[in-house]
Order: structure tokens, then sequence, then C-alpha cells
């Protein structure tokens, strides 16, 4: 790894508090009477947005110079380009901008460092709960709540009995529901935004089945933590998510699961 430990323990401090000062700008907003725009492909789109990606862009320009930045807002980057990028961060400005704009709290700033196509580091910080979840590689994954003494997190092992399914507010579709009647009795956590994963992080969820799109910038940060918590993220053919690898910057469908004894995809 072209990174050190140590110098990955740096950035992380240096991030967790860049995301911070990000929600804290998404906030601003959240307790304004804000309007709603919506972008070319009907997803909304509100000053927070802007205003937590225009303060992430230039605190990790000045962290790192030398690594570039995709975000969501960030606009089209060509793969030519993009394909010579061996580590570069990846954002989300505002993971969740529906559940914002219904004012549920269950919204993310999303912070990842991507290392020859894997998540070597990542935050997740929820402004509106105080709720802190981030990792690096080999250094396990933790939760802070406020300013209290942040702990460490691991998945659930062995799987929860009947299972915890942590799945969206807005995106349930029949290849969902099949697959979930094959599961057998199961528990239905509804949550929003990246916090789906940080529950299966934290073991209070078994596993979060997306069968339906997401971004790249949707999942990287959240991945590592589910990671360095000793779970795993994997398309329908058992492969690790991997990023900027193709022209797309959609994910394919995949399966985040805390117990890896168990055969998820199934």
């Amino acid at each position: 790894m072209a990174l050190e430990q140590a110098e990955l323990t740096q950035f992380l401090s240096a991030v967790i508090e860049l995301s911070k000062d990000a929600g804290h700008r998404i906030l601003e907003v959240y307790q304004s009477n804000f309007s709603v725009d919506f972008k070319t492909d009907n997803s909304p789109l509100t000053a927070a947005d802007l205003a937590s990606h225009n303060c992430l862009v230039a605190g990790l320009a000045k962290l790192l110079p030398s690594y570039p930045i995709l975000s969501e807002e960030s606009g089209t980057i060509p793969f030519a380009q993009r394909v010579t990028w061996d580590t570069f961060w990846l954002i989300d400005p505002l993971d969740g901008t529906k559940e914002f704009v219904k004012r549920n709290g269950e919204f993310t700033v999303n912070v990842a460092l991507i290392h020859r196509h894997k998540p070597i580091l990542g935050v997740v910080y929820a402004p509106a709960q105080e709720l802190c979840y981030y990792a690096a590689y080999e250094q396990g994954a933790f939760r802070q709540i406020g300013h209290a003494t942040p702990e460490e997190i691991t998945v659930q092992y062995p799987a929860h009995n009947p299972l915890r399914v942590v799945g969206s507010r807005s995106h349930s579709g029949a290849e969902l529901q099949d697959y979930l009647r094959q599961l057998g009795e199961y528990q239905l956590i509804v949550s929003g935004s990246s916090l789906k994963f940080c529950r299966v992080a934290e073991g209070s969820a078994d596993l979060y089945p997306r069968l339906a799109p997401t971004s790249e910038w949707d999942t990287a940060a959240a991945h590592a933590i589910v990671q360095e918590a000793g779970g795993a993220v994997v398309d329908l053919h058992r492969k690790e998510l991997r990023y900027n690898t193709k022209e797309s910057l959609l994910n394919p469908y995949f399966i985040a699961f805390g117990d890896q004894s168990r055969r998820w995809v199934l």
C-alpha cells in the first residue's frame, strides 16, 4: 500500500473533523426554509448538497493536494482521466437528500479514500444525530456519538435469529422481495442513506441487500467501515465491490453482511 498506517491515522482524524464541519454547513440549511431543485435524473438537490461539497473539496485539497477528488456534485469526469488515478477521494456531500427533504435526520456526509479500486478509509457522519462512523485499513471500525469517547464496533457473528435485514424507505422492487422470501424468517429495519451499512457494521442488523441502483459515492465510505468491522460488501457473483474500474459510476447490485460464514448470495 502506498500509504503507511501512521499516515492513514493522521488523515482519518482530519477527515473526521472535516466531515463534521461539512455536517454543520448542512445543518445551517436544514434549519432554514430551504428550497429543493432537481437534477436531470430527477433526484433532489438543495443548497446543503453544494455547501457540503464546497467544504469537503476545499478541505481535502489542502489535506492531500496530490489526490484527485470525485464528488457526486463535481460533474462528469471522463473515465479516460479517472483510469489514471491510483489513489483518490470519493465523496457524497449529502447522502440521503430525500431524507434531508423529509427532515427525518437520516442523511449523512460520506468521505472515502480509494486506493487501487478499494476503499481504505471511510467516514460516515450523520449531522442531525451527531453520529459518526469511521474506519481505516487494518485499524478497526468505530462509532462516536457527539463528543463521547469513540467505541470500536464489530458485526454480529453469528447472524441473529431471526435475521435482521436493513432496507431503504425509497427502493423496494420485485427482485428484492424475491430475495427476502428466500431468507426465511426475518425482521425488516428501515433506515436511510449509508446508515444502513453502518447498522450492519455495528451489529444491529445482519445484512443489507441492495437490488436497486446506487452510485460508487453512495457506498465507498460505508463499505470501508463494514469491512473493518469484520463484514463484507459483495456483488451477486460474490465478488467484493470495486471502485473506478469502468466508464459508468453505477454499482452492481450488492449485499452487505456481517456473518461471513453464511451464504448470503442465494
